[in-house]
């Protein structure tokens, strides 16, 4: 039978999204249900099930499946990982602990340290020692490793990060100790920091090194424990995950470098917000995904989203850079705020209004589900708002409880504060709202982009809900709503291409660069590149390998990512390289750098095969219109504070609105996985990719 369809499917804190898409036709079906925490892929399989079942599509039709993750996150924040052991080279076993010299919080004298995945016992000096320039001072010492390794074996320990000073120049030591590792104790897992990532920064490689061992196991079993149950529906495509860093890999490669799943569903929601920007002319966008745990926001510039090489896991505190654990690898540059629909509102001890960042998740949920949730939520707030149908959620296969969200809102929020329940959910939906913006906000700041000149993509399930007026308060000029909006992350998965990223330390300033030996890091990386893509089973002709660099002022501890153009190198390619980086920096700082020579730390590789072609189709009925009066299928107080509270609003139905149609705010816009709310003074209209454009108003028409 053809295989001509293709699935993507994305695990949420709360719902599991999933969207089967006909590569010949670009018509497609999106299925929505509650992820199963205990076990997240019967949550894949039962909504991949249902949704092949309503389809009428055939299991052994799908050519390929994409999916995304949270499950290294959750594994680190939860410590559920491996009992790991870390080698290290003499005197260096307490780096990990004393981290870098910076506080996150410089005045607070009790502030908590992230604590490290591996305990002080089970580090371990090894004496060895390899100097900068990858000359060994004192060579390893094969019989303690050798020992150490058996009594590891004989204490149970599962697995080992060996991280060895400077092992980014010359890796092998750390190679020789793997081998002797799996020589003695073939059952422990191994992860070694010049295959993880040979990146100069001690702290960070040791952090990476040590998640990716720590979380191997658990990885490795869930996908092999997934591939199971998608044999069991017939599956006989390919299975791919997808990476932070917006490529995707097999399962062979994930599970040898699971690490880089930390960010996997997050980056599939910027890549589907950038491929929507570059169909409707918006190659500069703010894209908002909301769900029922999360929110999160990533700059979208110059049609591409905004790539960082280090971000943290399991901050302490959610927004202090220092509170976590660093990761140091390429992940797509986002923030993610702990407000989602089932973020739980309460009243402080000073009295205060607080929302999240801890969530009612998808077990209980919130109140309004009636799963034994005893916590108000965003969502409960939502309903009480009129912002939602109880009658109408996921289409109807859910009811909300209306009067449950009313009475713990009565109890827990509006009866402490002394207000209306109405005023209570209100409250909880705008400081939700201002939580978002204020995020927002910094995050493109600090990247010098004004959020007053970008339209916003909003999407996930709660994200249209409260995207109108998030937009508002960054002044945002535009919304847009894609069709689908509830599941959308799901096709960032589809448009990503199989891909990986490579990098070599090697410390050099402008005017000592050896061009020739440049030239062989990048030859080797690119070698790396290809076989691992064709291993994948991507053409060599297909296969293309772009350079970066990361390049800083001498004497600055930061770096900025400037790209180098392929092809022969020599000096020209340094005095190409200083002209993009002075306009690089110029847009960061607004201003020139001062006037001392420029320094390169490393040197990057981003292999990638071709990009796939997503054009999802929107099958016409009889029932579409271009009048805006045949949409409205009821109208239904919702609570909109310019008006002084509840107003008759139309409800208008996604299915039937066809491009041209428009109309006015205030006005709701339901599907079945999603609604948008859209304030009075808006303008509107469906665009011809069946987007839900929306003109915002300007603070004199609001």
């Amino acid at each position: 039978m053809k295989q001509k369809y293709r699935v993507g499917a994305d695990i949420g804190g709360t719902f599991t999204d999933l969207i089967i898409v006909d590569q010949e036709t670009g018509a497609f079906s999106i299925g929505k249900t509650l992820t199963t925490p205990r076990d997240p892929s019967i949550a894949v399989e039962t909504v991949l099930r249902d949704v092949l079942e309503q389809s009428g599509i055939s299991s052994d039709e799908i050519h390929n499946l994409i999916h995304g993750t949270t499950l290294v996150t959750n594994a680190m924040i939860e410590r559920k990982g491996a009992q790991t052991a870390l080698m290290t080279t003499e005197g260096f076993r307490d780096s990990i602990e004393i981290g870098r010299e910076t506080r996150y919080d410089l005045y607070d004298l009790m502030q908590e340290q992230p604590k490290p995945l591996v305990p002080r016992y089970l580090r371990f000096d090894v004496p060895q020692r390899t100097l900068y320039d990858g000359t060994s001072q004192k060579p390893l010492d094969e019989d303690y490793v050798r020992k150490l390794t058996a009594e590891l074996q004989a204490s149970g320990i599962e697995a080992i990060a060996v991280t060895f000073l400077h092992s980014f120049i010359n890796p092998a030591d750390e190679e020789r100790v793997r081998d002797i590792i799996q020589e003695i104790a073939p059952e422990i897992r191994v992860s070694i920091s010049s295959d993880v990532v040979p990146e100069i920064r001690e702290f960070e490689r040791a952090s990476t090194t040590i998640a990716n061992v720590y979380v191997q196991e658990l990885v490795e079993r869930y996908l092999r424990n997934l591939e199971d149950r998608l044999a069991d529906l017939g599956f006989a495509g390919s299975f791919y995950l997808m990476l932070s860093s917006g490529g995707i890999a097999t399962v062979d490669t994930t599970v040898r470098y699971p690490v880089r799943l930390l960010e996997s569903g997050p980056a599939a929601g910027a890549l589907a917000a950038n491929a929507y920007g570059k169909l409707t002319g918006n190659e500069d966008l703010i894209s908002f995904d909301m769900g029922g745990t999360t929110a999160k926001i990533c700059v979208i510039d110059k049609g591409e989203p905004m790539i960082a090489h280090e971000f943290e896991v399991d901050r302490i505190y959610r927004f202090a850079k220092g509170s976590g654990l660093p990761i140091k690898l390429p992940v797509i540059e986002l923030i993610e705020i702990g407000t989602g629909g089932g973020s739980i509102a309460r009243v402080d001890a000073l009295g205060l209004l607080k929302v999240g960042p801890d969530s009612a998740g998808a077990d209980p949920g919130p109140v309004c589900y009636g799963n034994g949730g005893e916590d108000p939520t965003v969502t409960d707030a939502n309903l009480i708002l009129g912002y939602l149908d109880p009658d109408y959620f996921l289409g109807g296969k859910m009811d909300l409880m209306l009067d449950k969200a009313r009475k713990i809102i009565e109890e827990k929020i509006a009866q402490p504060l002394g207000m209306s329940v109405e005023e209570g959910a209100w409250g909880i939906h705008q400081i939700a709202n201002e939580n978002m913006a204020n995020a927002a906000r910094v995050h493109a700041l600090e990247r010098g982009k004004d959020p007053r000149r970008y339209p916003m993509f909003a999407f996930g399930g709660a994200g249209p809900v409260h995207a109108y007026r998030i937009a508002h308060s960054l002044g945002s000029p535009q919304l847009l709503a894609p069709l689908g909006a509830g599941v959308m992350s799901t096709v960032g998965f589809l448009t990503a291409p199989l891909a990986f990223d490579f990098v070599r330390s090697y410390p050099v300033e402008f005017g000592e660069i050896d061009w020739a030996h440049i030239g062989s890091l990048f030859a080797e990386m690119e070698t790396e590149g290809a076989a691992l893509l064709k291993d994948s089973g991507v053409a060599e002709a297909d296969i293309n390998h772009r350079r970066y660099v990361d390049m800083r002022y001498v004497g600055q501890g930061h770096e900025i990512q400037v790209e180098l153009d392929g092809g022969a190198l020599s000096d020209a390619s340094a005095e190409a390289l200083q002209a993009r980086f002075e306009v690089v920096y110029q847009e960061l700082y607004e201003r020139a750098g001062p006037p001392v020579n420029l320094e390169i730390l490393n040197w990057r590789v981003v292999s990638a095969g071709p990009v796939p072609d997503v054009s999802l189709q929107v099958t016409d009925t009889a029932n579409n219109t271009t009048d805006a009066t045949k949409a409205i299928k009821r109208t239904r107080p919702a609570y909109f504070p310019e008006s002084n509270g509840y107003v008759d609003t139309p409800i208008y139905d996604r299915y039937v609105m066809a491009p041209g149609l428009t109309f006015d705010g205030p006005a709701i816009v339901e599907e079945r996985e999603s609604t948008v709310i859209i304030g009075p003074g808006a303008t509107c209209h469906i665009d011809e990719h069946y987007n839900l454009v929306i003109d915002m108003p300007t603070a004199e028409e609001a």
